[in-house]
């Protein structure tokens, strides 16, 4: 038998409102700012190298490469964020990928070379007198950093288990390779008719990797992910 006392048990859900959840803080970033950012600016800057060059703006082999600094940088900035994205996306439960882990780390080891030798090469002309054989030996070396890097891209995909996303970075060089190759053609027979300064051979690698974001972006716009070179 119930007392007055006693009160009925309520089982309907409290009215209070639940705190609000904290918006989630930016992962993969660089000073704030994520991979298609850098990617942008990398394309940017070197595309704005290359036309005040072309333009006879800027003059000087030693000026030029040392605003190519610039873009370099960016690219080293779009590393990080990139690899910073995916060590974020692990530690929240995703599937480690150690394929990707592992490409970033060989990535960004040989751009740490390159970046190291074309600083060399750039001053060491100016400020010490350099034997030719030893110039030859200095000049290859950033060249070979860049060919670390086609390596590590060449690893990763052999090494990526997933065959969807291996299939994108596949996709994404072969984007990347008729880009540059097709920029390269018609560059050459317009500088073989006298229409347009000459380049250097270099240009083609550059014009290769911005193809690389141009195929990251097809993919996205096809396949909802980018890829993952």
């Amino acid at each position: 038998m119930m007392t007055l006392s006693q009160e009925p048990r309520s089982d309907a859900p409290s009215s209070r409102p639940s705190p609000p959840t904290p918006p989630a803080s930016p992962t993969g970033t660089v000073l704030g700012r994520g991979p298609w950012f850098w990617a942008g600016g990398f394309i940017a800057a070197s595309c704005a190298i290359g036309g005040l060059a072309l333009s006879s703006a800027i003059e000087g082999r030693g000026v030029i490469l040392t605003l190519l600094v610039i873009p370099l940088v960016l690219l080293a900035a779009l590393i990080r964020s990139a690899q910073k994205r995916i060590a974020a996306k692990q530690s929240q439960g995703g599937r480690q990928r150690l394929a990707q882990t592992r490409y970033i780390k060989r990535v960004a080891i040989f751009t740490s070379l390159y970046l190291a030798t074309f600083a060399f090469l750039t001053f060491a002309d100016q400020a010490f007198e350099v034997s030719t054989p030893a110039r030859f030996v200095i000049a290859i070396l950033p060249g070979l950093a860049v060919s670390g890097v086609f390596w590590a891209i060449a690893r990763l995909i052999i090494e990526e288990e997933d065959e969807f996303v291996r299939m994108l970075s596949v996709r994404q060089t072969l984007i990347a390779s008729g880009f540059a190759l097709s920029a390269a053609s018609i560059w050459g027979f317009l500088e073989a008719a006298d229409l347009v300064v000459h380049l250097d051979a270099y240009w083609v690698a550059i014009a290769w990797f911005v193809g690389l974001i141009i195929g990251a972006g097809v993919n996205t716009l096809q396949h909802d992910i980018a890829g993952a070179v």
